[in-house]
């Protein structure tokens, strides 16, 4: 009896890392790095819950400077789910994959023609049917999400630049000169209080530059924190 409940707990633990499906995480690297580690948390814990075997997290680093097939980091993720038998390539929202519509439609298609399927959380698409074809209706349905924040982004600009032409009018028609007064300057509890974590880690030895990459601060500013430590 014992043996025969330990040999179907084996054959269903075998059986669970056989259907198991094996992805790839792509997070898209913001100017706000608390905002790219919380995409890669809520994909981390989503991949959890639906059992997905998460193999590799790959950034990608939009850019107007370089062609789609050019870009390092989008390579380098198609050779390994290649090289790999990854079933998909997950993403928090259709947002997070370009710039513009134009530029997310192409990573979209590289995908396709490369048969990776591409997995939108945030709306439960995928971009590849189980016979591995292109979706049309979630092909559709990327190309409307796609437009709708492309237009929202177009709206927010268009408000700040209003705002910031209302705010010069303004400053010039009452005389007022723009910009931080020239006698500002930070106090030393401010400077604490502000950036506790770089000190903290330059209490640590840790050189410049790394801290530089860990926290995104300048160089220029962590000397001034040196002071500190």
């Amino acid at each position: 009896m014992v043996n025969s409940i330990c040999f179907l707990f084996i054959f269903a633990l075998e059986l669970k890392l056989i259907v198991m499906k094996k992805v790839v995480l792509l997070c898209r690297v913001s100017t706000d790095k608390q905002l790219y580690f919380r995409q890669l948390e809520e994909l981390q814990a989503f991949c959890n819950q639906q059992n997905w075997s998460v193999l590799q997290t790959f950034a990608n680093k939009v850019s107007g400077a370089k062609k789609l097939e050019e870009r390092k980091e989008i390579q380098e993720m198609i050779s390994f789910v290649k090289n790999n038998q990854v079933d998909m390539v997950v993403v928090l929202s259709i947002d997070r994959l370009g710039r513009n519509t134009l530029e997310a439609l192409k990573l979209i298609q590289l995908l396709n023609e490369n048969h990776i399927a591409l997995y939108v959380k945030n709306y439960n698409l995928c971009t590849l049917d189980e016979n591995g074809k292109p979706n049309p209706v979630a092909s559709l349905i990327s190309t409307i999400l796609l437009e709708v924040a492309q237009m929202e982004r177009l709206t927010i600009a268009e408000r700040m630049e209003s705002g910031r032409n209302r705010y010069i009018r303004i400053c010039k028609e009452e005389g007022i000169k723009m910009g931080r007064p020239s006698t500002y300057r930070k106090s030393d509890d401010k400077y604490k209080e502000q950036y506790s974590k770089e000190i903290s880690l330059l209490r640590k030895n840790i050189s410049l530059r790394n801290v530089q990459k860990l926290t995104g601060t300048s160089v220029g500013t962590l000397r001034k924190l040196q002071k500190f430590v």
